[in-house]
């Protein structure tokens, strides 16, 4: 079994990563890994790449456990896809935030109790066992195939390994305490370290151009804020109770002692709110992510804790409809005004979309290995896929797309990443069958119908 011509040409830029046998291998795996309706266990992938008898089973095993290919080469080659695709030129626009891909079993590499969102609710924060990715991704905002969408396509992945998922399986030494309040060692990264590292690995890639990310508080703090790198922008939230300063003034003449690092304090956020001599701004937005009547307030100022003397335009939002309570945002590109800003963050909402379409359709949560190696790279194998598809159906699938028949459902116009996939594996299996009239639809109607129910397995 084939994918069809157009993303098979597009794998084989990818060659340059892998040496040539294991570049036949990605090819399986690839293969089965799209077209897999079941879970995307290694074996499955064998299966549905028809690839049963083309080598011992273990050849695809070792492609993520021992092979010699790296991870970030595959990204780097996905990222310079994507950005020829959708940002040739002009500001990159991307978001970071991480997600649990919940396991099972004790022995599996870099496993731990993280926070899982689906489980828990406003008064209950709750846990589950698995691995935590941070995930940095690209935004394409309103293609001419989806106008009203944000599409999250990933260019990069780290494994976070709290506590548990460092310390499991070892002894302790009789000397060591048994408890410890955070992880030590060399090979300890936190989660906004994590992301440090991809964007500085991002921007290398691309240093004549201009990257603006979201993300959330959590990586909005001063372990995000004072590392990014010189062609890296932010937004992100502001704490509620956060102190916010005015610049620093103008040294004096003859002034002695060092000079200060910034000036008065500015109210707080209730006192913001309602500082009548600063009047709000009322907007409309209706856009993916924010569908909201919102009164702003902008200045200019200092969030000192997070980013030291770095200059930030700070928004006070205040939610007319929606019932939430005055939130904060700030960023670093200090020609931006505030709807800007805000229709930027909104954006970032698609990469928890990004999460479900590839936890639901791709399998993200479904490898089963144990090791070290095998764990850092399957999962992310298939989330490179997730971009290649959309990527793929960028370029030349959209033109093929069809929805279903529902007479409930008449006004679809844009699809879903389920279509995509679909479409893709539509156009794979039409491909096996060259003789046959796809356009006529009468003399081939069953087989039709089946390759239209078999595109459509998830």
């Amino acid at each position: 079994m084939k994918l069809t011509a157009g993303f098979g040409s597009l794998l084989h830029r990818f060659r340059h990563v892998f040496t040539a046998p294991t570049f036949a291998t990605f090819l399986y795996v690839a293969t089965g890994w799209c077209l897999s309706p079941r879970h995307r266990y290694v074996t499955e992938l064998i299966q549905s790449s028809g690839a049963t008898h083309r080598g011992h089973h273990s050849r695809y095993h070792r492609f993520f456990s021992n092979a010699a290919w790296s991870l970030d080469d595959l990204f780097e080659q996905l990222a310079r896809e994507a950005i020829a695709t959708f940002y040739p030129t002009g500001d990159i626009r991307s978001a970071l935030d991480d997600t649990l891909a919940r396991k099972r079993g004790l022995t599996i590499f870099g496993t731990g109790m993280h926070y899982d969102p689906l489980i828990s609710s406003r008064s209950k924060r709750l846990v589950s066992w698995g691995h935590d990715w941070v995930v940095l991704a690209i935004l394409i905002v309103g293609p001419s195939w989806s106008p009203s969408k944000v599409w999250a396509l990933p260019v990069g992945l780290r494994l976070y390994r709290n506590h548990q998922g460092l310390t499991k399986g070892k002894k302790k030494s009789p000397g060591q305490p048994k408890r410890t309040r955070r992880p030590t060692g060399p090979n300890h990264r936190t989660r906004p370290e994590l992301a440090v590292e991809l964007l500085e690995w991002f921007a290398g890639l691309f240093p004549g151009r201009r990257i603006v990310v979201s993300g959330d508080s959590a990586y909005g703090g001063k372990s995000v804020l004072q590392h990014l790198p010189e062609n890296v922008d932010l937004i992100s939230r502001v704490a509620s109770n956060a102190a916010l300063y005015e610049p620093a003034p103008p040294r004096r003449d003859k002034q002695r002692g060092a000079p200060r690092k910034k000036g008065a304090r500015l109210p707080a956020m209730a006192e913001w709110a309602a500082d009548e001599t600063q009047p709000w701004e009322t907007w409309a937005f209706d856009q993916y992510g924010l569908h909201a009547t919102l009164q702003v307030k902008t200045i200019r100022g200092l969030y000192y804790k997070a980013g030291k003397d770095r200059l930030l335009v700070i928004v006070l939002v205040r939610d007319l409809s929606g019932g939430r309570p005055d939130q904060m945002f700030y960023c670093t590109r200090l020609d931006w005004d505030a709807r800007t800003i805000l229709s930027q963050y909104a954006a970032r909402w698609s990469i928890e979309v990004l999460f479900f379409n590839s936890k639901q359709m791709m399998g993200f949560e479904d490898p089963a290995n144990r090791t070290q190696q095998a764990v850092e790279r399957t999962a992310p194998v298939g989330m490179a896929l997730y971009g290649l598809t959309v990527i793929w159906f960028a370029r030349e699938g959209h033109r093929s797309v069809s929805y279903p028949d529902r007479p409930w459902y008449r006004d679809k116009s844009e699809p879903s990443f389920a279509d995509m996939l679909s479409t893709l594996r539509r156009q794979s299996w039409q491909e096996q069958f060259p003789g046959v009239d796809w356009e006529r639809g009468d003399q081939e109607t069953a087989l039709a119908q089946l390759v239209e129910f078999v595109s459509r397995a998830a």
